[in-house]
């Protein structure tokens, strides 16, 4: 079996049309039909961003009901539950607050699917289907950090396919809780402090004083910052070259290759590591590619850059949805 390991889509249908084609696969009237031997998995980060947030879904959803795909739930989709979710402790706030940054994030999506209107809850609704993340006997697959110390604290919160449950969404949005450090980790991945008293500002022009940071990494706290960081050198221009990692705590307890999304890579698209791969090739911006690893289940690893696909939508004819 080859499990085609899709990257962020982040509502750009079209370019998941292109690839699903490159692929190979063939739309039957009702979905999208993989090859023989094949079968897709999604690694979250379908929605926000792009003018094609339910035409996306759609063609998504279509695939898992035909059962012909998977997928794990990335940052963005959580993020419009929580958005659309009234905080109980506050009953005229949500678990996500709907300040200036969030809604920006959150707009391409609602300029669909109109806040509280049928629509929009029927696909919030359908969101809570996907799982937090997948495992097999021969891969990982989760949006962005496989950390099972972090999954062993979210089990209690999630169904027995590991989906979000809205008693697991109100536990996990209540900041500076072992739940919430957990549910970050899983779908935004693991970060750690900056100098004292030293910020960066990240791509959306929010001051953080939280790196994150490369974890596929070995020995992460015998490395500088600068090292392990994730983050553009602009952005860590007023980070000292020689200020070290600290408190990380995390170490991959798994042998098995770890898949993931998120991290807005660019490039010729190889693994990030002997055992993690990650098919987020910045798709949601026009100089971004829709990627894809190919996995052979029977020979998962190594892990091969030649494994990688990209769907180049400036090399190729418009496609109508």
């Amino acid at each position: 079996m080859i499990i085609d390991v899709i990257g962020d889509i982040h509502g750009y249908a079209d370019k998941l049309v292109g690839l699903l084609l490159q692929l190979g696969y063939v739309h039957n009237g009702e979905c999208f039909i993989p090859p023989a031997g094949h079968r897709a998995l999604f690694i979250g980060d379908l929605i926000d961003r792009g003018s094609q947030q339910v035409a996306t879904l759609e063609i998504v959803f279509a695939m898992l009901d035909a059962d012909v795909a998977d997928a794990v739930m990335g940052n963005h989709e959580y993020n419009a539950l929580a958005f659309a979710t009234p905080n109980p402790d506050s009953p005229t706030q949500y678990l996500r607050s709907h300040n200036e940054v969030h809604t920006r994030q959150h707009e391409a999506f609602l300029a669909e699917l109109p806040f509280s209107s049928q629509s929009h809850q029927y696909w919030l609704q359908r969101l809570y289907e996907i799982p937090l993340w997948i495992e097999t006997d021969y891969a990982c697959f989760v949006h962005a950090c496989w950390d099972v110390d972090s999954m062993a604290v979210l089990k209690p919160l999630l169904t027995d396919t590991n989906c979000l449950t809205p008693y697991g969404l109100i536990t996990t949005a209540k900041e500076d809780t072992t739940q919430f450090d957990a549910l970050e980790r899983v779908l935004k991945g693991v970060e750690t402090p900056l100098p004292d008293g030293l910020v960066m500002v990240d791509k959306e022009g929010t001051e953080r004083s939280r790196v994150r940071v490369r974890w596929w990494l070995d020995e992460l706290e015998s490395r500088t910052l600068h090292e392990i960081s994730r983050a553009p050198s602009s952005a860590m221009a007023q980070i000292p070259k020689d200020a070290m990692a600290e408190n990380i705590d995390f170490a991959l307890k798994t042998h098995k290759p770890v898949f993931v999304g998120h991290y807005w890579l660019t490039g010729m698209p190889e693994p990030l590591s002997n055992q993690v791969a990650c098919t987020d090739y910045s798709a949601a911006v026009d100089s971004g590619y829709l990627t894809c690893y190919q996995l052979d289940t029977e020979q998962p690893l190594p892990l091969r850059s030649s494994n990688f696909i990209q769907y180049r939508h400036d090399e190729n004819i418009h496609i109508n949805l």
